[in-house]
């Protein structure tokens, strides 16, 4: 249990420190010699989230499952993947995880002459011009039920072996394409909460959405999971005749 915990506290704080630091440091940053390359954008920040998360599947996989996300370990729970005693312990490493990100990222650019390009230390947000507040609710819920429908699917023993990481990053990486312009991606409460305490103001004041948002979209994986998912008798069935095989 210890050693699950760890990893889960290290990949949710890697998952913060480096894709939101890609957001931070670079999404509209000139680069290059002479500052005028364009910045990460958009594109360039989900595929960071997508990356890292890909990477830390396979490393912290074996470990803990890299859940690094509190709607995922919600999931796994409601799921009957894992006791109720483990799901909390993964729920205070994850946040513990992301607030040391989150600390770590205000000191870059509180303290290290770093330019915050995000305006908000990569908080999420409605209200802003671009979704108001139903409409961030329904679209956060959305993007994480898809996202960890993805991940329920592809965990099963009945799925590709080997593959799952990589379904994995690339369903985080399309849920960040879609929601990166509307509510700057939160789909993960622990992301949302490790940034918005340091950052402090509306993006503290609206970071309850994107706790609850993504707490839905998991239990509303969860039910869709039970209507399409392999029952145990074909799961049995399907791994009993791949290993005559």
């Amino acid at each position: 249990m210890p050693r699950k915990l760890i990893a889960e506290a290290i990949g949710t704080f890697l998952l913060v420190f480096l894709a939101v630091g890609a957001a931070i440091f670079g999404i509209a940053a000139g680069v290059g010699v002479d500052g005028a390359g364009p910045g990460s954008g958009v594109v360039g920040v989900a595929l960071a989230f997508g990356l890292v998360l890909l990477g830390l599947a396979y490393a912290f996989g074996p470990i803990s499952g890299a859940h690094v996300n509190p709607a995922v370990t919600l999931a796994m729970l409601l799921g009957r993947r894992m006791p109720v005693q483990e799901a909390i312990g993964y729920w205070i490493a994850q946040f513990v995880g992301a607030i040391v990100a989150g600390g770590l990222l205000k000191l870059f650019v509180s303290s290290f002459g770093v330019t915050d390009y995000t305006g908000g230390l990569g908080t999420n947000s409605y209200n802003n011009g671009a979704i108001d507040l139903t409409g961030a609710f329904i679209i956060e819920a959305l993007l994480t039920a898809a996202f960890v429908l993805v991940i329920l699917l592809v965990t099963e023993r009945v799925a590709a072996p080997g593959f799952a990481g990589l379904a994995i990053g690339l369903a985080l990486a399309a849920v960040h394409l879609v929601g990166i312009p509307l509510t700057g991606t939160s789909v993960n409460p622990a992301r949302s909460l490790g940034p918005a305490l340091f950052a402090g103001g509306d993006a503290l004041g609206q970071v309850w959405l994107f706790i609850l948002a993504p707490l839905v979209g998991g239990v509303i994986a969860v039910l869709v999971w039970r209507l399409i998912r392999t029952s145990d008798a074909e799961t049995e069935a399907l791994v009993a005749g791949s290993e005559r095989e």
